[in-house]
């Protein structure tokens, strides 16, 4: 290039699933019939009433300008109320949430506004990629702590301490947990804000998977003195099943939250009024609209677990959210050759575990985002191109 790359981007790679999908399709431009078992993208739909009032909205002609950088009031009060409702937490609609374009999006706004030059992060390994990615991009230090499955997926704080935390200035946690499917529980997010507080660190929680499989709704912010050292994310995209919307939140004390949007007020101009709108409808969906979306999943969960008991893979049935998370047989040598065999003789892609970090490097992941008939021919697949040959 003539043009040198900035040198942040040096330390990022392409998101994997990026290149994946693209191997994908050129494997299907060849003729193959892949089944895609790696990435959770709902298919399911959002909630009639959704669907019908983003349509409703979206053909008035006075709702097509730009819109406030906070959000609707309609939406951060639905917002509030979803809140008040699931997780027992009470927030200002005027200034305690800022609607986002996907929590994805905040990642990076508050590893914008609150990381300088040389700050730790602490990341959890295994754990979503875009948390060390998006530091690395603002110059934050990548210090990784482990969670491991002897230990529950649970973070040491103890040892986290005994390292020293004089530099670290945020802390990213992820519960119910991608990759593994662990829930929190109370008692983990009294010793997160406990330690936050002690330390002057910024604990950040990412909670997209609670109402997946799941009906033990925590929230970091339930927790007394949580909102003096916390911050929690949530989304529309899993819950709602409105990934493509790009609908998400941040939830926290008013001083956090306008200095996010300092950053944020800079980086867009607002989202379509007819996507809030529809966004407050889904937010208001019954307790049984949940129940039904669970139940297929719930379906599909016996036929992923039955594809992970055939490959020989040890995993947790108490697992939330939209995935499996198993640990491959001790005899299989390297799990991304493990995961690019299957693709290339069963047609099958399944997500190697490495991709979350060291931690994961002999598990393997499912997704639940397929329908019965493909995991029934995907199960097939496996055990006459790959499982069967075990035996």
């Amino acid at each position: 290039m003539k043009v040198k790359p900035a040198e942040r981007t040096s330390g990022v790679q392409e998101y994997y699933f990026s290149r994946k999908l693209r191997q994908i399709e050129t494997m299907k431009q060849n003729g193959a019939d892949i089944i895609n078992l790696g990435i959770g993208s709902p298919d399911q739909p959002p909630s009639e009433n959704t669907v019908r009032k983003l349509c409703e909205e979206a053909s008035k002609s006075s709702g097509h300008g730009y819109q406030s950088y906070t959000g609707i009031p309609a939406l951060r009060r639905a917002f509030a109320a979803w809140y008040q409702r699931y997780f027992n937490v009470k927030l200002d609609p005027d200034s305690e949430i800022l609607p986002l374009m996907g929590s994805k999006e905040g990642i990076m706004h508050i590893t914008m506004a609150f990381v300088n030059q040389g700050d730790e992060v602490l990341i959890p390994n295994p754990g979503y990629p875009t948390y060390s990615s998006v530091t690395s991009l603002a110059g934050g230090i990548v210090r990784n702590y482990d969670l491991e499955e002897e230990k529950g997926w649970m973070p040491d704080l103890d040892a986290i301490e005994a390292q020293g935390v004089e530099s670290v200035k945020i802390m990213w946690t992820n519960y119910p947990h991608m990759p593994t499917g662990t829930k929190a529980s109370k008692e983990l997010y009294e010793k997160l804000v406990d330690f936050g507080n002690r330390h002057g660190i910024l604990i950040c929680n990412d909670n997209p998977y609670s109402f997946i499989l799941n009906r033990e709704y925590l929230s970091i912010l339930s927790v007394e003195g949580a909102k003096d050292t916390a911050l929690e994310l949530n989304s529309l995209s899993k819950s709602h099943n409105m990934a493509g919307w790009r609908i998400g939140m941040l939830a926290g004390h008013r001083d956090y939250i306008s200095t996010v949007l300092k950053v944020k007020s800079n980086m867009d101009s607002g989202m379509l009024r007819a996507l809030q709108e529809a966004a407050a409808e889904a937010l208001a969906n019954p307790p049984e609209w949940y129940d039904k979306v669970n139940s297929v999943y719930e379906r599909r969960r016996v036929l992923v677990e039955e594809i992970m008991d055939m490959l020989g893979c040890r995993f947790n049935r108490s697992q939330t959210g939209l995935f499996v998370w198993g640990r491959i047989p001790e005899d299989v040598v390297s799990c991304e050759d493990y995961v690019e065999d299957i693709l290339q003789k069963a047609y099958v892609f399944i997500t190697p575990g490495f991709i979350f970090g060291s931690r994961g490097e002999r598990y393997i992941r499912i997704s639940l985002c397929a329908d019965e008939k493909a995991l029934k021919e995907a199960k097939d697949r496996i055990w006459k191109e790959i499982a069967s040959s075990r035996l």
